[in-house]
């Protein structure tokens, strides 16, 4: 049967990246500009980054137990 992927799982797996990827951005150059320390935003932003990492990714993964001897290869193909 090979891998079957989950479309709507990555797509909003996409949108929630974008969204909370701005909304650190912003909560970052903001408390850094109000506590006027580069280091923070940087610290706030990078958090963010890994949250959302830590997130979203698992919607980025193939569903069913993606077997890769299951499913064909480039080389099966002949292209």
């Amino acid at each position: 049967m090979g891998c079957l992927m989950d479309w709507q799982g990555q797509k909003l797996a996409k949108q929630l990246m974008q969204i909370m990827i701005s909304s650190f951005a912003v909560m970052a150059f903001l408390g850094g500009y109000a506590l006027e320390s580069f280091e923070i935003m940087l610290l706030v932003y990078g958090g963010g980054v890994v949250l959302t990492s830590v997130i979203t990714v698992f919607y980025w993964l193939p569903q069913g137990g993606c077997d890769a001897s299951k499913t064909k290869g480039l080389e099966e193909t002949g292209h």
